[in-house]
């Protein structure tokens, strides 16, 4: 695991562009975050790997909430970002009853083809986010982007400390995203907590806005000042 990274919400080429300025590490591509991130259009996706030589992990993700509108359309989006140059993603389903949709998940890292994935915050909205944990292990992600609560990071400190204490025995890496303050860095870093997922913590007018730089660089400071 990386000692630090931040990873920015990037809707488009001009963000992207602002993140690597900033000193990101890596982007996750979305659309339409009224629906919070939902899989980006091919086209935008090519506009933003020709803008940036950051890796870009693209959501996948045709509906609000965490049950899909249509697999075949997910797996057709995956085969498309591919074949355009995307080569990591974003994802996670739930069932109905709050678990993780296994076979959902199965079915589009099948059109994957071993790409690295990040399993989104559908682990903190599923009825036991701990026991979730190991399911999203077994499919392969290297990223678990979680709050530990789907209320936000403020409510799910104790989960994420404790997802943290799984991290090296299980292989994959926690990072601390979704209503993510920099008064919580620290403590996080505490917990074994390396990576972290900004959105509208980098874009200081709000979701209509772009990316600032600045803010970017600020989260960098923040994030290696807690290293110490």
């Amino acid at each position: 695991m990386s000692e630090l990274l931040l990873e920015v919400i990037a809707l488009d080429a001009r963000d992207a562009h602002a993140a690597q300025e900033g000193g990101a590490h890596r982007l996750e591509l979305v659309s339409d975050m009224a629906a919070d991130g939902l899989t980006p259009a091919v086209a935008t996706a090519r506009r933003v790997l020709a803008a940036t030589d950051l890796p870009v992990r693209a959501m996948l993700r045709d509906d609000a909430g965490f049950a899909p509108w249509s697999l075949d359309q997910l797996r057709a989006e995956a085969i498309a970002l591919r074949d355009v140059g995307v080569t990591e993603f974003v994802l996670g389903w739930l069932t109905e009853a709050g678990s993780i949709d296994i076979d959902t998940c199965r079915a589009v890292i099948d059109e994957l083809d071993g790409c690295k994935f990040t399993f989104h915050r559908a682990l903190d909205n599923s009825a036991e986010p701990l026991a979730a944990w190991s399911d999203v292990v077994a499919l392969g992600a290297d990223t678990v982007l979680a709050a530990g609560s789907g209320k936000g990071v403020a409510d799910g400190l104790p989960v994420l400390r404790e997802l943290a204490a799984r991290q090296e025995t299980d292989g994959v890496t926690v990072m601390a995203g979704g209503g993510l303050q920099a008064e919580h860095v620290p403590g996080l870093r505490a917990d074994g907590v390396r990576w972290f997922h900004v959105g509208s913590a980098v874009r200081p007018g709000g979701w209509d806005y772009p990316v600032e730089a600045d803010a970017v660089a600020k989260w960098i400071e923040l994030i290696s000042e807690s290293l110490v």
